[in-house]
């Protein structure tokens, strides 16, 4: 599945990825398309087999923090308006131990039989640790470590970060004088090369263990972006080694949320993309990524590829995967049917990243559908390879009238990036209207043809 690797209506932010059996599982919060808030009460999880990463399924809702048609509330001290944010799953001698982090309220351990669940409540977190440091028991943004020697560590925080050992008999109770704070900082320090806003600590804990090395993935004062700093024991101290993906290069960003999880030989980050205009509207997105001998990440950029190597440009491709989006131009659903790229005017730049157009060498046109519904001005898209700058293989007039466009292009062979860059005839300024920031048309879809 390309970016996004979920189906097109789901929206699946926060994403923690964790391989149970021959399956991946992603558990997330759940938001609603352009919603004014973060989240809402439910927390979902979806599941692939490791070996046909296209073929994902839904679980439903596996914990609430409100009665929904069809189940209670899981939480009998909530009161309808407390949002469910940011989950981990770990499983311990055959059991499955979700960790909510409930919004303005104490957070709790659920429990199952299945990875899948769904999840019982097993007990509010029980802590002895200050309320300050733990924000009166939200635990917030909880990432949970089951190490090798069977024993269990929490880490938490937002805009401060800690760490505590949990008591592994019972999965929910905080061992007393464990807690450590300030894993990552959160302000400049020379003590570990924690010295910018590129490395400081911003929220979203999960760690991750390879091998004798311990990882800590958070999101870093630079929000759009996902870091890590390694220890070689689980309390730390952590030592910044650099950032992994960043969901603000040449796209609408915001924050990060995700993690690595090793499928089938192959490293991934999961991690989360803004849509609808908006920061919270978010759908989890997925790159390959690579470990190299000394633990360190090289970071990856942003592309459409998702769990693909390359994509077909002889396929119908939804302009909702795009991977670059500037000037802008937004991903936005229309309704659940239909996703398109809206707010494109003068000077607008959208990509997409990888398609393998293969070693024929017959011609080719491409066609482009397309919405303008009557806005009124005519433009030019240029069609370009390998970047923006890049080299021109095509170009469409669309008109005021919309519909499906068709264009012959230049022979293209190999893999390539395609870019498309708009422009205008218009003069700049016009009976006291810009035609630079003029809505031109709407993208929904595109495709070469033979």
């Amino acid at each position: 599945m390309p970016n996004p690797y979920l189906p097109s209506w789901e929206y699946i932010p926060d994403g923690e990825p964790r391989v149970f059996g021959d399956r991946v599982y992603i558990y997330g919060s759940h938001d609603i398309a352009g919603s004014t808030k973060f989240c809402d009460y439910v927390l979902k999880c979806w599941s692939a087999p490791v070996n046909d990463l296209n073929n994902w399924v839904c679980h439903g809702d596996i914990f609430r923090t409100m009665e929904t048609v069809d189940c209670p509330a899981d939480t009998d001290w909530t009161n309808g308006s407390n949002q469910l944010y940011a989950p981990d799953v770990v499983e311990k001698d055959g059991k499955y131990y979700l960790y909510a982090y409930i919004v303005n309220s104490i957070g709790c351990v659920a429990v199952s039989d299945k990875p899948e669940g769904p999840f019982k409540l097993l007990s509010k977190y029980k802590y002895t640790i200050p309320d300050e440091i733990c924000c009166n028991g939200w635990f917030i943004d909880p990432g949970v470590l089951v190490d090798d020697d069977g024993r269990t560590y929490i880490y938490c925080g937002y805009l401060r970060s800690f760490m505590a050992e949990i008591n592994s008999d019972n999965m929910y109770e905080v061992i007393d004088g464990s807690c450590i704070e300030h894993i990552i900082p959160c302000e400049k320090t020379e003590n570990g090369g924690f010295t910018d806003e590129d490395s400081l600590f911003f929220e979203a804990c999960s760690p991750r263990k390879v091998g004798d090395t311990y990882y800590m993935i958070y999101s870093p004062k630079r929000g759009s972006r996902l870091a890590y700093a390694v220890s070689d024991k689980p309390t730390g101290p952590f030592t910044y080694k650099g950032y992994i993906v960043d969901n603000g290069i040449d796209y609408p960003g915001g924050n990060d949320h995700g993690s690595i999880m090793q499928i089938n030989g192959q490293w991934y980050i999961f991690y989360h993309r803004m849509t609808n205009g908006t920061i919270m509207s978010r759908r989890g997105c997925v790159e390959k990524i690579e470990i190299l001998p000394d633990g360190t990440i090289p970071p990856v950029e942003m592309t459409s590829l998702g769990f693909e190597n390359s994509l077909n440009p002889y396929k119908i491709t939804p302009a909702e995967i795009a991977c670059v989006l500037k000037g802008g131009a937004v991903v936005t659903e229309k309704n659940v049917f239909e996703r398109l790229i809206t707010g494109i005017t003068e000077g607008c730049v959208i990509g997409y990243k990888y398609f393998d157009f293969g070693e024929d060498n017959g011609s080719k046109t491409m066609e482009l559908s397309v919405n303008t519904n009557g806005l009124g001005c005519d433009c030019i898209l240029r069609v370009l390879i390998d970047g923006e700058n890049g080299e021109e293989i095509g170009q469409f007039r669309i008109g005021r009238d919309g519909g499906i466009v068709t264009e012959r292009v230049k022979l293209v062979t190999g893999r390539h990036s395609v870019f498309f860059k708009i422009s205008t005839e218009y003069p700049n300024d016009w009976s006291g209207e810009s035609f630079r920031n003029r809505y031109l048309f709407e993208l929904k879809s595109f495709v070469f043809m033979k």
